[in-house]
């Protein structure tokens, strides 16, 4: 059987791909396939995410073997093969390609055509523009500036010249007081 899978990002409206592998393929080549179609390095942590049908996570597939402390078992994606807990058309997932900022690609499994084999993924359709890989790397390119000002700890009413120049305020400690008393051992 081989299995299409379509993508989507709700950081680009007009961003789309299908891929179509075969069913017994590990979770590893889906993660390949994806990371070719979109030209990103294979150098970051990913996961995929069997998902409900409201989104909400549940069985993770890991790159890395991870000690999870889930109620689900521990499945890496060199090892588990799509069959394996895949078996529903239009099935939700979950590709999470940026773990710090927990961003994603969702997937659903679109299509399960039967009678058919495919020995390598392929990526049939290729549409629009994929997110930057690394958020931070778009805020490094695009010379992004943070506004620090009295309002950057959250407190309107914080005043800059209440603390002294080394920015402690008006902390007075004797370092006699702090030796006071004899060690006990």
């Amino acid at each position: 059987m081989v299995y299409k899978f379509t993508l989507l990002s709700d950081e680009s409206d007009d961003f789309a791909r299908i891929i179509t592998i075969d069913s017994e393929a590990k979770f590893i080549d889906l993660h390949h396939a994806i990371l070719d179609s979109v030209g990103y390095s294979k150098d970051q942590i990913t996961s995929f995410f069997i998902c409900s049908d409201n989104w909400e996570k549940e069985q993770e597939i890991t790159l890395l073997e991870m000690d999870s402390g889930s109620e689900y078992d521990n499945l890496t994606m060199d090892q588990t093969a799509l069959d394996e807990v895949l078996n529903d058309e239009e099935q939700k997932l979950l590709y999470v390609f940026d773990m710090l900022n927990d961003r994603a690609f969702y997937m659903v499994l679109s299509e399960i055509i039967a009678r058919k084999d495919q020995t390598r993924p392929e990526c049939i359709l290729k549409k629009g523009e994929a997110p930057q890989q690394n958020i931070a790397d778009e805020d490094v390119a695009a010379g992004q500036k943070f506004n620090i000002d009295e309002n950057f700890y959250g407190d309107e009413d914080f005043d800059l010249d209440e603390l002294d120049e080394e920015g402690f305020g008006d902390i007075s400690i004797d370092d006699n007081d702090l030796f006071s008393e004899e060690p006990r051992f």
